[in-house]
């Protein structure tokens, strides 16, 4: 089976290898073509050339999306308009907003198009070996992909969340989650370098991560932070903000939900980039740590 791939970012690309692992024969679109031509030394065929992706693709065509979210999203479909047909399917994968992809899925449905929104979570390593992946579709379009997504996910690691939209809304809350458990581990580790104690956080983060009421894949990544860099004196604490925390908060505000975790772990990102927090110097490590994000030195 043909499956059309997107953008060959970190995280398309990885999912990539992870579909071609699985059986499935990758047809790769990217604009530059210094990924493209990495993609075929994988064995993939890969193209810089939309049309030529196009038609190397049996209908009908199933076209997964990764690019950055928003006006880059709305582009990829305008031009994909131009080409794909009744019945073919897009997945977009990436972090959109909800909303916006409610009005893709009308705009697509108008004219017989399948969409499907994805939230995709895990990180570099779960693009590659195996994803969790939180599915928002209508119930006859998830049976023909649902192979796909099992195939590319850890075990019970894909869920049909609901309708369109559901998929990207799912994801959303995830990232505001998320944000908050890294800014705990992060302030946990603030007061233990602030002690009177000499500790060791590598071997802190380790027995922590067996056995305890916190145990997890972000105590697991914070020893491997520490385990290269002890202090993590080649960091600077300055943690950006995809965006995706802020579209939360601004859900929970707008439903009447408190959320005051979200909402300090969020600002606490914004004052981030005047001081140099230890707290912060693990939150910035831990997000380069699962999804390559940049970090200041």
């Amino acid at each position: 089976m043909k499956i059309g791939m997107i953008g060959l970012g970190k995280m398309g690309y990885n999912l990539a290898l992870n579909l071609k692992d699985n059986g499935y024969e990758v047809i790769a679109y990217n604009r530059s073509s210094e990924a493209t031509d990495l993609i075929k030394k994988e064995g993939i065929v890969g193209t810089t050339d939309l049309y030529e992706f196009i038609g190397l693709l049996p209908k009908p065509r199933i076209i997964w999306i990764m690019v950055p979210a928003g006006e880059a999203v709305d582009e990829m479909i305008e031009k994909l308009i131009k080409f794909v047909d009744k019945d073919d399917i897009l997945i977009d994968g990436g972090n959109s907003h909800y909303k916006d992809t409610l009005k893709r899925y009308e705009l697509l449905k108008n004219k017989d198009i399948n969409y499907v929104d994805i939230g995709t979570s895990g990180g570099i390593s779960g693009a590659r070996n195996g994803a969790c992946t939180m599915i928002g579709a209508e119930e006859e379009i998830f049976k023909i992909i649902e192979p796909i997504v099992k195939a590319i996910s850890v075990e019970n690691g894909y869920l049909h969340v609901g309708k369109n939209g559901a998929g990207h809304y799912v994801k959303m809350v995830h990232n505001g989650i998320e944000y908050g458990m890294m800014q705990a581990i992060g302030e946990g580790f603030q007061l233990l370098e602030s002690s009177q104690f000499d500790l060791n956080y590598e071997d802190v983060a380790k027995v922590w991560n067996n056995g305890s009421v916190i145990r997890s894949w972000l105590m697991e990544l914070s020893e491997n932070l520490f385990a290269k860099d002890p202090h993590l004196n080649k960091l600077k604490g300055v943690v950006d903000s995809s965006g995706v925390g802020l579209w939360t908060l601004q859900e929970a505000i707008e439903l009447g939900i408190p959320t005051p975790v979200l909402a300090m772990s969020l600002f606490t990102r914004f004052s981030s980039k005047d001081d140099n927090l230890f707290s912060n110097r693990v939150v910035a490590g831990l997000r380069n740590e699962f999804g390559g994000h940049n970090v200041t030195k």
